[in-house]
């Protein structure tokens, strides 16, 4: 695939994030018109949980939302994020980004699938925080178990966020799971070249035609502007600062 198409097509896998700390509704605006663009809106923004109802009402029914709870530190007991991922439902939120605990259980995951209430799900598994592939393999199954509809790297708020060697673990679980689920690497993603080296593991280990947005997302703030670039045919600035 060419790299303009290719990366068309990315815009619409990427879920444009803005988890700032210091995030205001200013940037949440900015985000929102961001995400709408001529080549096509991403697959959806991604924000902190008090900024969902704001963004619902700014962007009405245009762009999907996600947040995040138990994020980032997946500390909080699962009574606490069922709270939370209800009230994010109830603001507006199409999708919860979940932080899986260290003991990460399948009981745990079904109570946000039934949370959720048919919204998107996406387990983030922190696999820089987990002890090797064995570690990350058994978090991606309990995930998938669970009922995720993703299984996603990383907070971004971690030194380690996607690597290639964490993807292909998840991926190879994911193939044998033979599950309607996808993947979302995030986590230190910038460039167009970075973005490309995830697809071409995706399509290589899930089939060609496989990545889509339903099944393949990017979690990255400083992405687009790249991607948005090779789409018009002019040079990547690769390496910018950013989730």
């Amino acid at each position: 695939m060419q790299d303009q198409d290719l990366a068309r097509r990315l815009v619409g896998c990427l879920d444009l994030t803005d988890l700032n700390d210091n995030c205001t509704q200013d940037d949440i605006a900015a985000l929102i018109a961001r995400a709408q663009m001529q080549v096509g809106p991403v697959a959806a923004i991604c924000i902190w949980p008090r900024f969902v109802a704001y963004a619902r009402r700014l962007a009405g029914d245009g762009i999907r939302i996600a947040t995040v709870v138990n994020f980032p530190s997946g500390t909080a007991d699962v009574d606490a994020s069922v709270e939370e991922a209800a009230q994010a439902i109830a603001d507006g939120a199409d999708e919860i980004d979940y932080v899986l605990s260290r003991a990460g259980t399948v009981a745990e995951v079904s109570a946000m699938r039934d949370a959720c209430q048919g919204r998107t799900l996406k387990i983030i598994l922190e696999t820089g925080e987990r002890e090797g592939a064995a570690a990350i393999a058994r978090v991606a199954e309990v995930a998938l178990e669970g009922g995720a509809d993703f299984i996603k790297t990383s907070t971004g708020k971690t030194p380690t966020g996607a690597t290639p060697e964490a993807v292909a673990v998840m991926l190879d679980v994911l193939r044998r799971s033979g599950r309607a689920a996808g993947i979302k690497p995030s986590g230190g993603i910038r460039g167009f070249a970075n973005a490309r080296r995830y697809f071409d593991m995706a399509e290589a280990a899930m089939g060609t035609g496989w990545v889509e947005p339903g099944t393949f997302r990017l979690g990255a703030s400083s992405l687009l502007t790249d991607l948005l670039a090779v789409a018009e045919g002019k040079p990547a600035a690769e390496g910018r600062e950013g989730y």
